[in-house]
């Protein structure tokens, strides 16, 4: 089930040019705690694209219609990996989320009612969904862009300063990427957050995105970060 909004906007990572990742950074940012720190201490208020707005809204009447537990696939591309979700969590309601209208026109329909996709911006849907009031059982972030040079740091989720908002919204949150230091950092900067979490190469049995697909028939490693929210975790 699809839906929509606004023009087209491409982010530089395509499908074609998938190749292991080539980076002037050898390790964690040096930059990466300060800037999560300041992110943490200040309210991201940004005002939200009209085309993400529009999400939003189709977005709030989809799942206050279902009234079902709630799963988001932020940055989901084709939205196979939204698909996958919709026949693995049939009783949840799933929302893949990603701002290239090109992506989404991709997607090959499955019959399932149980999911949508939207043409926004993932971190003001993010906030959109926390100023309503809503939380969420699962959030996932399957191979988003990764940014690669050091100085595109701030592009990076963990590097935005809507980062914060992925624990407001709660949930189970799994992040993959073909990139370790990207996930590295991911679980440095979710520690700021209260999310602390694993990090851990894997071999899909499943692959849920395209992108997964290629890099595992290219034999380039797989690395994927796991948190959970505070009230699962183990007393330890």
């Amino acid at each position: 089930m699809t839906g929509y909004h606004g023009k087209d906007m491409e982010q530089p990572q395509t499908f074609d040019d998938i190749g292991p990742i080539t980076s002037d950074q050898a390790d964690i940012h040096t930059g990466l705690r300060d800037l999560v720190r300041k992110h943490v201490l200040t309210r991201w208020r940004k005002p939200t694209p009209t085309h993400t707005a529009a999400a939003v809204d189709a977005g709030l009447q989809w799942l206050a219609a279902r009234n079902r537990p709630i799963i988001i696939d932020s940055f989901c591309g084709t939205g196979m990996s939204t698909a996958v979700l919709a026949e693995r969590f049939p009783e949840h309601s799933i929302i893949g989320l990603d701002q290239s209208l090109a992506r989404l026109q991709k997607h090959q329909a499955q019959e399932a009612d149980n999911y949508l996709l939207l043409r926004a911006e993932c971190e003001p849907f993010w906030r959109a969904l926390v100023d309503a009031g809503i939380t969420i059982e699962q959030h996932y972030l399957l191979f988003p862009n990764p940014w690669p040079k050091a100085r595109h740091l701030k592009r990076r989720i963990h590097g935005h300063p809507g980062f914060p908002l992925l624990a407001e919204l709660g949930g189970t949150l799994e992040l993959r990427s073909n990139w370790e230091i990207y996930v590295r950092e991911f679980a440095i900067a979710a520690t700021f957050i209260d999310r602390p979490g694993r990090v851990y190469s894997y071999q899909p049995t499943a692959p849920m995105t395209l992108f997964e697909r290629k890099y595992h028939e290219r034999a380039q490693g797989l690395w994927c970060f796991q948190s959970t929210p505070p009230e699962h975790r183990g007393s330890g």
